[in-house]
């Protein structure tokens, strides 16, 4: 028995899709342990590219289950056009993916909501993705949230009404100027629950104890990143669940001591979106490069990355609070060309280098301190082994190593789950 937990350690991005599809084959069980569909993986094989928002990044291996945990928001319309997507592909969703009954739902009027308070707050806004999925984790904290498992219930519908009204009275009291026809929204709301009741809903945390008892192994994979987390992330400007290795317990039902291994993975450089403080940062040349080369536009979204060089600050903290014991370097490819690379190895924070995440990385509070290296030129897209890598990238991935002290295990050189070497 194997349970084995993925994250990301910067903010969100780091490319977890694909590495979850890499190590698939070797797990019985994926499981998704929070979040919402603002969070795109991104799987490309076969010339294909595929973006999953909701549903577990193993979907398309044949022998595993993928499973939606509790600590998951759903919004059933979004996840009825992510399954009529993998129609084509002839997969048997229904044997091969299930949905824990405590997982909460993400009505219409979450996303109305989730509108209205971000046009209130004008320019202090949050940078939401107006999905919906801060109202609702807002519902669950309340108690007032509606789960899958209220599907089942005779009553759902004057639950759902009761709830609605009172988002719609709330909506009214921001009065900001949103339009919208709700009673539209919810004839494809109830037609998405239709599809969704097709689906096997489940009591999650007792299938995953039976399936630990029978030996089974199991990949608990997380969205967004580390410096999302409502707790550990930049606050306020972070996601609205908790995205570390602590999430897995509570979003799955499994247990700390059951958890063996934590891969953490990352950028070869960093990127961040929407609002919020990003101390290495680049405004200039080498930004926008990273930018275009890397693609870094939201698989979701469509949003436009902010990038800058890796911040061995920000990362030391992520893999001390998630206890991570493996990492996985994504990217690498991206830095080609640069003549130089940089990367933060401490902070000057309010005159004073210190080595730890502060509580405040403000502009006005932190400057990062930069150890340079040479670059390299090589294009590593077809390079299958650490060997043939350039030997200046040899000596980034070295220099990490040493300086966070936990090894580095593959090294991703394309978007390909091909483009993938394993030390």
């Amino acid at each position: 028995m194997t349970v084995d937990l993925l994250l990301g350690l910067q903010w969100g991005d780091e490319g977890k899709g694909k590495i979850v599809d890499v190590l698939t084959s070797k797990y019985d069980i994926i499981a998704r342990f929070q979040g919402g569909p603002n969070a795109g993986h991104t799987l490309e094989f076969d010339g294909i590219k595929h973006v999953l928002r909701t549903i577990p990044s193993g979907i398309f291996h044949s022998n595993n289950i993928n499973i939606i945990g509790n600590g998951v928001v759903i919004d059933p319309v979004v996840f009825k056009s992510e399954i009529d997507g993998l129609a084509k592909f002839n997969l048997d969703l229904k044997s091969k993916l299930i949905i824990s009954r405590k997982a909460h739902l993400i009505l219409p009027t979450h996303r109305l909501l989730d509108a209205a308070s971000e046009a209130a707050k004008g320019k202090a806004k949050i940078g939401s993705t107006l999905k919906g999925i801060g109202p609702t984790y807002m519902d669950k904290t309340g108690r007032n949230g509606l789960r899958v498992g209220d599907i089942e219930l005779a009553d759902f519908k004057e639950r759902y009404r009761a709830l609605a009204d009172k988002h719609e009275a709330m909506i009214a009291f921001y009065d900001v100027a949103i339009q919208y026809n709700l009673p539209e929204l919810e004839k494809e709301f109830f037609e998405a629950i239709a599809d969704l009741q097709k689906l096997n809903f489940i009591d999650s945390e007792e299938y995953l104890a039976q399936a630990q008892k029978a030996g089974k192994s199991i990949l608990c994979e997380g969205a967004q990143g580390s410096l999302l987390d409502v707790d550990f992330g930049t606050y306020p400007f972070v996601t609205s669940s908790n995205t570390t290795a602590a999430g897995a317990c509570t979003g799955l039902g499994i247990a700390p001591n059951k958890i063996k291994e934590v891969y953490g993975i990352f950028k070869a450089y960093t990127t961040r979106v929407g609002s919020g403080p990003f101390p290495t940062e680049d405004f200039g040349e080498a930004g926008d490069v990273m930018a275009k080369v890397g693609n870094e536009f939201g698989s979701v979204t469509g949003r436009k990355r902010r990038c800058g060089w890796l911040d061995l600050v920000a990362l030391k903290y992520a893999i001390q609070i998630n206890g991570v014991t493996q990492l996985m370097m994504m990217k690498g490819d991206v830095l080609s060309g640069f003549d130089t690379l940089k990367v933060a190895t401490a902070y000057n924070y309010k005159g004073e280098v210190i080595h730890h995440l502060p509580y405040n990385i403000e502009e006005e509070n932190v400057t990062p301190i930069y150890t340079e290296f040479k670059g390299w030129q090589a294009d590593l897209t077809g390079m299958t082994t650490y060997e043939a890598l350039p030997k200046e990238l040899k000596e980034y991935i070295e220099f990490i190593e040493k300086e966070v002290e936990v090894p580095i295990k593959i090294v991703s050189v394309g978007p390909d789950r091909k483009q993938t070497i394993t030390r």
